[in-house]
């Protein structure tokens, strides 16, 4: 149980690193923010990177699920921060990719 705790952790710290830094540069270019703005998002992407090398499984399997999980966390970064609530399609098709990581990332899959 303990991989997990751990890998449900860097997942959410890599996708905090993501959003937030892709949304600072967002703002920094699209709202006229200043320049610091797009610089520390620039940063946050750097470590969104080297947090992802932290998981235990490899990388494809590890960038499919943090893809999944990317999806859950941009629509609830819309939700709370551009005040873009989900609506029931969102929420139907953020269900079916979460089943999906989990499938992807923790079935015991046979070696080749």
């Amino acid at each position: 149980m303990g991989l997990i705790y751990r890998s449900v952790t860097f997942f959410l710290l890599a996708g905090l690193c993501e959003i937030g830094g892709g949304y600072m540069i967002w703002i920094a270019i699209k709202e006229e923010s200043p320049a610091w703005a797009g610089i520390l998002g620039g940063l946050l992407l750097v470590v969104y990177g080297a947090i992802a090398t932290l998981q235990p499984a490899g990388f494809g399997r590890t960038y499919a699920a943090h893809g999944d999980i990317f999806v859950i966390m941009a629509l609830t970064w819309g939700w709370l921060v551009d005040k873009a609530k989900p609506d029931s399609y969102d929420l139907i098709g953020a269900a079916t990719i979460l089943v999906g990581t989990i499938i992807i990332f923790y079935a015991p899959h046979k070696i080749i």
